[in-house]
């Protein structure tokens, strides 16, 4: 039997100097300090292009998973800023501020630099705008230029040195280009091979279908993927978002807890222009926690390819290692109240949260 691969040493920054610069690889860091109750449920990395609503509520979702699993990294692949600022505003919110005086929150946001560059997005920049009547910021946040994120590879390798074998998922919501670029050095592969059980990858149709911008955004980055990823993949197409979409009506009254809320004050920047969130990423999220509830059907193995124009195709192989959600007609009332309960939960965060000196 082939000896399991053997994690490398985790580096000791994300490589951006500066005040972006993370101190030395801590599990109690990564994780936001202690558990109660010890550790529950997978470790979650969370690769998104934050500035479609769909990413925002997702994020939403994963901040309160409670045993379900635990959100171990976020990281965003538009190169944009503001995206990463958004999601460390939304953390600050479940999680609070750092009290281990680094002046961000346990959880440190890594940014693609080469990755699909984005303009401004008022889902990001209206509630990032937002002021208090005093003049301070409605949202916090601690990312103020680049040398505030982390490499999204060091970030990620890090992260997964946390995880027992097998045990951490990968969530997609975006380019490929982070978890792609994971594949690129042999020591994060074999990191990836150990630490990863599986990728929940929203993108593409399936099938197949038309072209998904997540996917022409870095097309040979999503093409690496699905050809190189060494652990079993789930894709979340277009389909199942248009499937299971969640109304906005609902995501006021869903977050009445909060007298504001980054996740709301993103989705009234994009009215009226947009009146529902598609449900694909919030899909990817509630299926990797919970893979044994029946939300959706599962498609026969097989690979998926991704052509030249951004399409997906899914061909059937019984060694595939590849499978694609099924909207279940039946199932719609019951995913809609997952998303509910899931996104729009009270943050009830442990205490001794935080990065603790050795």
């Amino acid at each position: 039997m082939q000896d399991q691969p053997k994690p490398q040493a985790p580096p000791q920054d994300g490589g951006r100097g500066g005040r972006g610069t993370l101190p030395p690889a801590n599990p109690a860091q990564i994780l936001g300090g202690g558990r109660r109750g010890g550790v529950q449920g997978p470790g979650i990395l969370f690769d998104s292009d934050m500035g479609h609503i769909d990413a925002a509520l997702a994020l939403a979702m994963l901040h309160s998973l409670g045993p379900k699993g635990q959100l171990i990294a976020v990281s965003v692949s538009n190169s944009n800023l503001e995206a990463a600022a958004f999601c460390d505003a939304v953390a600050r919110v479940y999680q609070g501020p750092s009290p281990g005086g680094f002046g961000r929150t346990a959880l440190p946001v890594g940014l693609a630099a080469n990755g699909p560059k984005s303009g401004a997005v008022p889902m990001l920049s209206a509630p990032l705008a937002m002021k208090k009547p005093d003049g301070s910021m409605m949202f916090p946040q601690g990312v103020k230029d680049v040398r505030d994120t982390a490499d999204p590879r060091v970030l990620y390798h890090n992260a997964l040195l946390t995880q027992k074998d097998g045990a951490g998922i990968a969530i997609l919501a975006g380019p490929a280009t982070d978890l792609a670029g994971m594949l690129t050095l042999k020591s994060h592969r074999e990191v990836v091979a150990a630490k990863v059980g599986l990728l929940v990858a929203a993108v593409g149709a399936y099938p197949s279908g038309a072209s998904d911008p997540r996917v022409t955004a870095d097309i040979q980055a999503a093409r690496r993927l699905f050809a190189e990823w060494p652990s079993p993949i789930v894709a979340v197409g277009a389909e199942i978002g248009a499937a299971f979409p969640y109304a906005g009506s609902r995501i006021e009254a869903d977050f009445s807890w909060a007298a504001t809320h980054p996740v709301v004050e993103a989705f009234r920047a994009l009215q009226p222009q947009i009146l529902e969130a598609k449900g694909q990423a919030m899909a990817a999220v509630l299926y990797a926690a919970n893979q044994k509830e029946g939300y959706f059907k599962l498609s026969e193995r097989g690979t998926i390819e991704v052509l030249n124009d951004g399409r997906t195709r899914f061909t059937p192989s019984a060694t595939g290692k590849h499978r694609y959600l099924i909207a279940d007609a039946g199932e719609k009332d019951r995913v809609i109240q997952a998303y509910t309960e899931m996104a729009s939960t009270k943050p009830t965060p442990p205490a001794g949260r935080g990065f603790r000196p050795q």
